[in-house]
């Protein structure tokens, strides 16, 4: 019995098999504190006459009907799959279930404040939890459109990944009428993991920004009632608009959807989440006291990160999770970037350096170290993947692979990747070609040392001096630690005296490719 997993192998047969159109999914958010009620109806194509299976995991299942069949669920619903046989060129699915409010970070989590005892209400889809919610084709290269209707108690909005519309008046499941529904409009296409929603008497303020393309963005930062106090929401939209301008420019390409908001939600077990215009973030950076420089400095790295997301990850995605890392990694990577040339943390790299590199090298001489770019197998395997590795040490690598292809052709490259694959799915090697032919280098051997191989190597300086202490020769030794996976990689050395004249030139060292255990590199 597959249980809740899902391996590779498996969702690499069932998108030869299915191609996903659309979702309009129902949710009745005033069913009470334990279920609500949900309602998809997916229209997909398939290999006449084949076989697959979507994903969902609900208490109750009440009705499956395939192209206007009833399906039992006691006997297609099992663990979390619907068994789906006898396909059509094209299906229509429609799945109604009672599914489960999460207290625990997955799924659509549900919140009582207990300072005011209002209820708040979000989703948190990744890695393989929007099935908590809605039955879905739950892999990230089964991309659709998503349309949501969504009916909560009359005093609550609800925030998705497109604009809210204005609600309409409706009654509650027990009848009283105290509730309006939102009707979403359709999404552009993404993967399930990005879609969002956020439901509750979420306040806090808007503003617009103008896009490349001429398009006006709606703009929106929200939290709890009692923490609007603290919110310092000016700071954060104007961060927040020169991340568009700065990634608008730097990416060549205009932001990919109609609006965007970041809400800051209670009890999130991460930093924050990239839903397709629709971040959330952990409330944590609503500052309720003066909070020290580094703790800002680490929330408008977060704040672009996520920003970043939208371009590579979002509108852009990663086929299967192997490539998570190049999710992550890009975004950390960019998010530092953006700090230090955008925000008054010019030593943005500096804090890299200390806190994220530090994690990666710490982590990469632990025995569950593992490679950058790491083989993923199953559901299983991604979720022990967010790590130092897939985030600061990949990140750290892409600021090295800056270095060695130049700035310009770097980003030109990506340039080409965002255009070659928007609103669709792609794997580092489509990455790597597209760095290639800008650069004219090859990668190959790149590839191999720097994001296959796990582990570390050691530099040690070597100095002789003469009778007056004075250096008269130098030498940089690359060694394997004892235990390490790694393999001899080159390096590029820049080395300057203690006090260097403000016009003193900078020597620069590179290493061969071929190191021996014994190389000497002056």
């Amino acid at each position: 019995m597959p249980g809740q997993n899902l391996t590779r192998l498996e969702a690499t047969d069932r998108s030869a098999t299915v191609h996903t159109r659309s979702y309009d999914v129902t949710l009745d958010l005033t069913r009470g504190e334990t279920v609500f009620g949900s309602s998809t109806t997916v229209r997909f194509t398939s290999t006449q006459g084949s076989s697959t299976f979507i994903d969902l995991i609900a208490p109750v299942v009440h009705s499956i009907s395939l192209n206007g069949r009833a399906l039992d669920p006691a006997e297609v619903y099992a663990d979390s799959r619907i068994t789906l046989t006898g396909l059509a060129a094209d299906n229509e699915l429609v799945v109604v279930a009672d599914c489960a409010y999460m207290h625990t970070g997955e799924g659509l989590h549900r919140f009582t404040d207990p300072a005011d005892g209002e209820t708040y209400l979000y989703s948190q889809f990744e890695v393989p939890d929007s099935r908590r919610v809605f039955a879905v084709f739950e892999q990230p290269d089964l991309k659709a459109s998503f349309t949501f209707t969504v009916t909560t108690p009359s005093s609550w909005t609800v925030l998705s990944n497109s604009p809210t519309p204005e609600p309409t008046p409706t009654e509650d499941s027990d009848g009283s009428g105290d509730a309006h529904t939102f009707a979403f409009a359709p999404t552009e296409p993404m993967s399930s993991y990005v879609t969002a929603i956020v439901a509750g008497p979420y306040v806090g303020a808007t503003d617009e920004y103008v896009a490349s393309d001429g398009r006006t963005v709606p703009l929106g930062v929200y939290c709890r009632k009692s923490l609007v106090e603290h919110m310092d929401s000016a700071e954060i939209l104007d961060l927040t608009k020169r991340g568009f301008a700065y990634y608008e420019d730097l990416f060549a390409t205009p932001y990919a959807f109609t609006k965007y908001d970041q809400i800051f939600v209670p009890e999130f077990n991460a930093g924050a989440m990239e839903n397709a215009g629709c971040v959330t973030h952990r409330d944590d950076y609503i500052f309720r006291s003066r909070p020290v420089e580094a703790r800002v400095e680490r929330r408008a790295v977060t704040i672009l990160h996520e920003l970043a997301h939208m371009w590579f990850g979002d509108m852009v995605t990663m086929t299967w999770w192997n490539d998570l890392w190049l999710n992550e990694s890009f975004a950390e990577f960019t998010s530092t970037l953006a700090t230090a040339e955008i925000t008054r943390w010019d030593q943005a790299w500096t804090t890299f350096q200390t806190l994220e590199k530090s994690w990666a090298y710490n982590q990469d001489q632990l025995s569950s170290t593992h490679p950058v770019a790491a083989e993923i197998n199953d559901l299983h395997d991604v979720e022990v993947n967010f790590d130092g590795i897939t985030y600061a040490k990949g990140a750290s690598v892409l600021a090295a692979l800056v270095g060695y292809v130049g700035r310009e052709n770097f980003f030109a490259g990506i340039q080409r990747y965002l255009a070659a694959h928007a609103y669709s799915n792609a794997e580092l090697g489509d990455l790597l070609r597209e760095l290639e032919a800008v650069s004219g280098r090859d990668l190959s051997s790149w590839t191999r040392l720097w994001l296959q191989e796990a582990g570390v190597t050691t530099l040690r300086l070597e100095v002789v001096t003469d009778a007056d202490g004075v250096i008269t020769q130098a030498a940089v030794r690359q060694e394997i630690p004892a235990d390490s996976p790694a393999s001899l990689r080159p390096h590029r050395v820049r080395s300057a005296p203690t006090a260097r004249p403000a016009r003193a030139p900078i020597r620069t060292w590179s290493a061969p490719t071929a190191l021996s255990s014994t190389s000497m590199v002056s």
